[in-house]
Parts: structure tokens; C-alpha cells; sequence
């Protein structure tokens, strides 16, 4: 059963349902991919509902039990990001591919827009012009996400770093992290294992803060978080888009340097220096960098 499949036997399910199974079933229709990988009690707990509602429910789906209805749901989540599946459905786009391509993105961006706090904006600038250090982490596509914003951190004359896999693993990169640090980590889909043991191992071994980016609260990093931004990184292809990312990090960034004033104005004027250096670029064709 794929993912529509899915959704649309729930849909066809609800209008007979009992208030409190309806409920369940709504939570579990807008929340499939947090409620593909959260435990049972986890799913309970945010509710306020019992794990043999939970059960019932499942049984009303017509699954034997509550583990078989969430094995269907992480099926049916793997399934959209699979590379192979996502490719089989862009062959019968054809010329629409573009589209499509377009209409995503528009809504990613759309959607990560609806998705930001001002406030957390606001702490985020807080937490990072504190910071002793600022490290960035991320793998796979997440990691060109983290190096824009490493950038723009070393443009503004910021304490950063940026762990990435190389010679050290990324948890003996984070452990060069001291406390009064912070760490930004970027992670979509797929998960990375060693991207949660370097955030657990620097929560758990110094006193630092980690703000994490990602598609959905169920990201295994945001378990650690001491600040969440979610972004929507759709793609009717494959992979995930770094297109929202990138649209959060441009207003995290640059809400960061109003935030510094003067202290990065003088930063600034030293890289408008650089830019003007004729041995690494072309001043005619402009100076942004």
C-alpha cells in the first residue's frame, strides 16, 4: 500500500469513526512521518490518549495491531524518497517535469515561510553572536546547506567552523567543540546515524547549544534540540530540495548581521576590500559576494 493508498483508505475511514478514534486518525493523516518513526506511547502521550486507543484504532484501519499500522506508515514514508520510485513517477511527467519542478519549489518556499517564528529567528541570533564557536554540521545535500551558512559566518567575522566527514569522523570533530559553544545541524532525509551521535555526544559531554534545520520533527538530531526550525524540501524527482533550507538560512544569516550592528560592519568592510582585489576577482562584472 503506497503512501495515497494509504491516506485516502484513512480519509474513507474517518466520517464513521467515534470523536476520540477520529481524532487519532486525523493526527495520524497530517503527522504520518512523525508518527512513522515515534513510539507508540511517544504518539500517546502527545494525544493524551491511551496506547490501547492507539490499538483500537489501528484494528478500525484493519491492521492486526498498532506496530503492523506503523510498519505501514514507514513503508509508505520510504517509499516518497525513494530514488527508484521517484524516478518511475518523473518518466510519466515528461514535459511537465519543469514544470512540476517549478510548482515545488514554490511551495517549499512557501511553506518554510509559514513554518518560521520570528522569536526563534530572534534566539537564533541571540545564541550564535554568543557563541565562542559556531559549528556547522551536516551529510550528503544537508552539508551544502552548512557550508552557505559557514560562509556567510566567515564573512561576518563569526567564530565558526565546519565539521564535515574527512580524515576525523564527525563525532571526533565535535568532541574539538568547547562548551559555550554552538552547533547548527542540517539534516533531510536520509537520516544520517553518525549526524546523531556527534549532536548526542556534544549535548551529552559539553555545555553547548545545538539549533537544528530539518524537514520534520521526527529528524532522530531534534531530540537534542534546544531550537527547531522545519523547512519543506519536496521534490518530485529525487533526493530532497535544499531549496527551503536555503531560503531559511538566508533570513537566519541575514537577520544575524542587522542583529550585530557595528560589531560586523567592520568584517563587512574588510571583505569589500577583498572583493576589490584584482588577483582573486573581476571588479567589473560586480562585487557581491
Amino acid at each position: 500500500m503506497d503512501s495515497s493508498d494509504l491516506q485516502n483508505m484513512m480519509m474513507q475511514k474517518i466520517p464513521g469513526m467515534p470523536n476520540k478514534a477520529k481524532r487519532v486518525t486525523e493526527y495520524l493523516l497530517s503527522n504520518m512521518r512523525e508518527a512513522a518513526f515515534k513510539s507508540i506511547g511517544e504518539v500517546a502521550d502527545e494525544l493524551k490518549v491511551s496506547k490501547a486507543q492507539l490499538v483500537r484504532v489501528a484494528r478500525v484501519l484493519g491492521f492486526a495491531g498498532y506496530s503492523e499500522l506503523k510498519d505501514c506508515l514507514q513503508k509508505a514514508i520510504l517509499e516518497q524518497i525513494n530514488p527508484a520510485a521517484m524516478l518511475t513517477k518523473a518518466v510519466g511527467m515528461k514535459n511537465e517535469l519543469p514544470q512540476k519542478i517549478r510548482q515545488t519549489e514554490l511551495a517549499n518556499i512557501d511553506d518554510t515561510w509559514m513554518q518560521i517564528d520570528m522569536e526563534k529567528v530572534e534566539e537564533f541570533c541571540r545564541i550564535t553572536s554568543e557563541a565562542k564557536c559556531t559549528a556547522f554540521l551536516g551529510w550528503g545535500i544537508s552539508s551544502l546547506v552548512m557550508e552557505l551558512a559557514y560562509a556567510r559566518f566567515c564573512v561576518m567575522g563569526l567564530p565558526t567552523t565546519l565539521i564535515k566527514r574527512g580524515s576525523l569522523s564527525l563525532v571526533e570533530q565535535a568532541r574539538a567543540l568547547t562548551s559555550g559553544s554552538a552547533m547548527v545541524v542540517c539534516e533531510m532525509p536520509s537520516y544520517a546515524v553518525d549526524v546523531t551521535e556527534a549532536v548526542a555526544d556534544l549535548k551529552k559531554n559539553r555545555d553547548a547549544k545545538v539549533i537544528t534545520i530539518s524537514d520534520s520533527a521526527a529528524a532522530p538530531i531534534c531530540r537534542f534540540s534546544d531550537l527547531s526550525f522545519f523547512v519543506s524540501a519536496g521534490s518530485p524527482t529525487f533526493g530532497s530540495s535544499i531549496i527551503g533550507p536555503v531560503f531559511l538560512i538566508h533570513i537566519l544569516t541575514s537577520s544575524l548581521v542587522v542583529h550585530l550592528g557595528d560589531a560586523a560592519r567592520e568584517a563587512l568592510e574588510k571583505q569589500a576590500a577583498y572583493l576589490h582585489d584584482e588577483r582573486f576577482y573581476h571588479p567589473i562584472f560586480g562585487l557581491k559576494y
